[in-house]
């Protein structure tokens, strides 16, 4: 036969415990009362106890007749005056040899003293001792019997008065202990089912298997990341791994936990526990595969408990870098140069046919001529390939429109610094030249200057246009996500995404713009923290 099991809510599982732990809280508390109290009672009788052993131990005729033959006649009806008077258990004084002179029990009188506990009294010392007897437990007071103005002891006085047993302290104390247990109980119950009903709405109302299909279906997103993710704690050991980094890091798909085995992650994520700082976009080889990672440090109330790393193929990102640094310019370029010289051979062929073979070659001589002068240029002055590649591509975009492209003869560009992030430049010079090419077209002036140099420290770009210009209302508002005068078709991310990298580099930016056209003059810092770089990949 099997029991059925009975399954409780959420809700009644917190009130019961919650009424549970109110209810042992306040039973530990009666105890610790009872212990106090029982402690202060014993503390109060000790007190007495001393009180009358010193009352007795300075009584003349004690200090006389304890330690001479016969002096019981006159010791023991003092003790036992002082004793019926008092209310307490015993008087027993004795001398230095144990014997005593006075006890409740008259046959007693003249045997020695042997507890155990009188050494220290022998030596002028006075202290409270515990002890059991036939009657229960006591507390006696052991006081020197001091004679010659205090000088020499002759005996000891022991007062001993019987202590309240636990049963007898609960007695006396069963009114206060049962006020206190109901209203414990009473607040414990009301206040279990306010913090149940409280928890619940926390929850949003939700019982534990829902919580656990939820957590089920974010586990599920988080291994489904593109991204791997893996955690550690301080001592490296593996907290969160998603399938991802299980697959970029060769590791089993059922393997759980476990140190993190690759020391350069590890030394890095060390690393970035150690300084609380994050590092971005570092390459590592993992499982034969490059990929690019970001570490995190992990932080518990302001205390770094571990730290996370981020990574990707690097291939993958490659591909959306590619659409962020103007790679799809250059191939834009190359469809318009081929487009052009599909036009300039048809133009040869047609003077060929017609038999006007001079013509032709002067055709081909001055074509030639100019591409070669605009390669050459390039070449010599622009050093940076990706740079040199955009100005070649917008070039013959250029040419395709109609629009002459001028690239002033004091431009220059050296190789750039391993920190400077060189697809920061063909963001800011592609957009600005596309738009440029794009404002001239229709125009009677079709041209567009461009201008860039390199100094110690700086990159200063120029890039003027005899456009319709732009209306001073809208030179605040063309830097603005989305924002575009050029039709529903564009996105308005051009300008937007200049800013952007000018002002992550450091960068000014300057704009003037009239019935001339337009003219935007930029200046880089060649130099700008490696963190900024890594932020530009954003983009």
């Amino acid at each position: 036969m099997h029991l059925r099991r009975i399954h409780l809510k959420l809700r009644t599982k917190i009130a019961l415990l919650s009424f549970s732990l109110v209810l042992l809280s306040v039973l530990l508390a009666g105890v610790v009362i009872v212990g106090r109290t029982t402690t202060a009672v014993e503390q109060e009788i000790g007190m007495r106890a001393m009180a009358i052993a010193r009352t007795v131990a300075q009584h003349k005729d004690v200090q006389e007749n304890l330690g001479k033959i016969g002096g019981e006649k006159i010791i023991q009806p003092i003790a036992e005056r002082i004793r019926l008077a008092t209310g307490v258990e015993y008087i027993v004084l004795f001398d230095m040899e144990r014997r005593r002179y006075s006890h409740p029990l008259e046959e007693r009188i003249g045997t020695t003293f042997n507890d155990g506990d009188e050494g220290p009294s022998l030596r002028k010392q006075e202290y409270l001792s515990r002890a059991t007897g036939i009657l229960g437990p006591s507390i006696r007071a052991f006081v020197p019997v001091m004679t010659d103005e205090g000088t020499r002891q002759v005996g000891v006085t022991v007062v001993g008065i019987l202590t309240p047993t636990l049963q007898e302290s609960l007695q006396a104390l069963r009114f206060q202990l049962y006020s206190s247990l109901l209203a414990g109980v009473a607040f414990g119950i009301l206040g279990s089912f306010y913090l149940a009903h409280n928890i619940k709405k926390n929850l949003f109302s939700l019982e534990p298997p829902e919580i656990a299909r939820i957590l089920k279906e974010r586990t599920a997103i988080f291994q489904s990341l593109g991204e791997g993710v893996i955690a550690i704690d301080r001592e490296g050991r593996i907290t969160i791994e998603n399938n991802e980094a299980k697959r970029l890091t060769g590791r089993a798909t059922n393997q759980e936990g476990g140190l993190l085995q690759d020391e350069n992650m590890l030394s890095v994520l060390k690393e970035v526990m150690a300084r609380d700082e994050t590092q971005y976009n570092k390459k590592f080889v993992l499982h034969q595969t490059l990929v690019l990672a970001n570490f995190l440090p992990i932080k518990v109330k302001d205390k770094v408990v571990g730290a996370v790393m981020t990574f990707q193929d690097k291939t993958e990102v490659n591909k959306i870098a590619e659409e962020l640094t103007g790679v799809k310019s250059f191939i834009e370029g190359l469809r318009a140069q081929n487009h052009e010289y599909l036009n300039k051979l048809h133009t040869i062929a047609g003077l060929i046919q017609l038999g006007k073979r001079q013509e032709a070659m002067d055709y081909i001589f001055a074509v030639t001529e100019e591409q070669q002068e605009v390669t050459q240029f390039l070449s010599r002055r622009i050093r940076d390939p990706a740079l040199a590649g955009l100005l070649m591509g917008k070039y013959n975009r250029a040419k395709e429109l109609k629009v002459n492209l001028i690239f002033d003869s004091a431009s220059h560009v050296s190789e750039l610094p391993e920190t400077f992030d060189s697809g920061v430049l063909i963001i800011i010079v592609g957009n600005l030249l596309e738009n440029a090419l794009e404002a001239v077209i229709d125009r009677p002036l079709q041209e567009v200057h461009c201008f860039i140099q390199q100094t110690v420290h700086e990159l200063r770009i120029s890039i003027e246009d005899t456009g319709p210009g732009i209306p001073s209302n809208l030179q605040q508002k063309i830097f603005d996500w989305g924002f575009t005068t050029k039709g529903s078709d564009n996105h308005g991310l051009g300008l937007h995404l200049v800013q952007q990298a000018i002002e992550h580099t450091g960068g000014m930016l300057d704009v003037e713009s009239g019935d001339w056209g337009t003219r935007f003059f930029i200046r880089l810092p060649l130099l700008y923290r490696a963190d900024e770089k890594a932020r530009l990949q954003g983009f």
